[in-house]
């Protein structure tokens, strides 16, 4: 009998969600400023704290599993997990979120019939691992010998097709990584959309595939596979680069906890470029980084997005901003702990509320008047890309791995 079964019967539940998880918010509301869609909605529903009280309603019958505010509460909120460091009670969210889509995601019906065929058509291509390596077999990610005694590299599913050069930057600055091109998924999209027990099961599938310690270039892999097969199996690439290289911290950054960003430097003052053959020298828009030819001899300024999943459920923020201060001017954006409003499927699920998020996200980045911006999980890569290319922004959007094995002797 499980966990879920067990309470639901003493308590006279549905046995939808593990009691002990659900009966820890206290609902002091500590979370409501670090949530993205409470911030932008101000309606209680939309916050961590209202959305357990429509998972304790929905345990005890109070309201049907196809309640509008239920399925619509389920589906706009990012997963984000900004509620967990600063929750005094020590509520697992993220847990409670996964039992909440589990249940209710199957029983949508026709009113979610659009994003349930979305998601069937993600789900089933990684789903097999056959699958998966066909998706790559036309894409150059790594494939290294299987051979020696190194940790192994996890490739990811739609990582290897999406950004096949990030797996092979991460062998350039950590040859000693073992690479099974025939690895599957590692379940992670599963179990944030609505189908917990495969994604476990693909977790624990690639678990058993890859032995010894697993490197991730995906935040949210990472934390997914760490909460099923342990964190003693999984670590993040920067997290693995930073305590094996055991570089000591870059003297500029004075890091807080995880729920206190660091303090972002004075933007670097814009100064005069080549003048037009009107004899004016031209304007820069806000946020248009200048030209190598303008400061020849700077160093590049850098800022990075956090993987919510990474920092918030693994505690991982401080390495990549170390190893980013290496190579060059770190410069952290107000807004580098909150979510891009990728947020795994989230993106190609609800993609204005995305927009939304990501708009105010892209503003900072070109107000810091960065050269580049670094993220640690391809849907955040993939999502900066896509915000930066429409805006026609002058900032790169690159893998933590390709810049470091891109800096000068980055690579080994």
């Amino acid at each position: 009998m499980t966990a879920k079964a067990a309470g639901a019967g003493a308590a006279g539940g549905r046995g939808i969600f593990t009691p002990e998880l659900l009966d820890r918010c206290i609902a002091c509301g500590f979370c409501l400023p670090h949530c993205p869609t409470y911030v932008r909605t101000g309606v209680e529903a939309s916050s961590p704290r209202g959305r357990i009280d429509l998972m304790r309603a929905l345990e005890t019958g109070e309201l049907p599993d196809d309640d509008p505010t239920v399925q619509e509460e389920s589906s706009f909120c990012l997963g984000c997990r900004a509620c967990e460091p600063v929750c005094p009670a020590g509520v697992q969210y993220g847990a409670l979120l996964e039992e909440w889509r589990d249940h209710t995601w199957r029983r949508s019906g026709r009113r979610r019939l659009g994003r349930r065929l979305l998601l069937i058509g993600l789900l089933w291509g990684v789903d097999r691992r056959r699958r998966v390596r066909l998706m790559g077999l036309l894409r150059h990610h790594a494939r290294a010998s299987s051979q020696g005694d190194g940790p192994q590299l996890m490739l990811g599913c739609y990582e290897r097709v999406l950004f096949p050069t990030v797996s092979r930057a991460a062998r350039r600055v950590a040859p000693e990584l073992r690479v099974d091109p025939g690895q599957g998924c590692c379940g992670a999209l599963h179990a944030h959309n609505g189908d917990l027990g495969r994604g476990q099961e693909l977790a624990r599938e690639l678990g058993r595939r890859l032995d010894g310690q697993i490197v991730s270039t995906a935040g949210g892999c990472a934390a997914h596979l760490a909460a099923v097969l342990g964190p003693d199996r999984v670590v993040e690439l920067s997290a693995y680069l930073a305590g094996r290289d055991d570089r000591p911290a870059h003297p500029s950054l004075v890091l807080g906890s995880a729920a206190e960003p660091v303090a972002a430097p004075d933007p670097v003052p814009p100064q005069a470029g080549p003048a037009h053959q009107d004899g004016q020298t031209p304007s820069r828009a806000p946020g248009e980084r200048s030209d190598s030819v303008d400061r020849p001899h700077r160093r590049p300024r850098i800022a990075l997005q956090d993987s919510c999943h990474l920092r918030n459920g693994m505690g991982v923020f401080r390495q990549p901003r170390e190893l980013i201060a290496t190579v060059g001017e770190y410069v952290e954006l107000p807004s580098a702990s909150e979510c891009c409003g990728a947020a795994g499927t989230y993106s190609l699920l609800r993609p204005r509320d995305s927009a939304r998020i990501l708009d105010d996200k892209l503003d900072e980045i070109e107000a810091a008047e960065v050269d580049v911006v670094v993220a640690v999980n391809p849907g955040c890569l993939r999502q900066l890309q896509g915000g930066l290319r429409r805006r026609r922004s002058r900032v790169r959007a690159i893998h933590l791995a390709q810049l470091l094995a891109d800096a000068p002797g980055g690579a080994r």
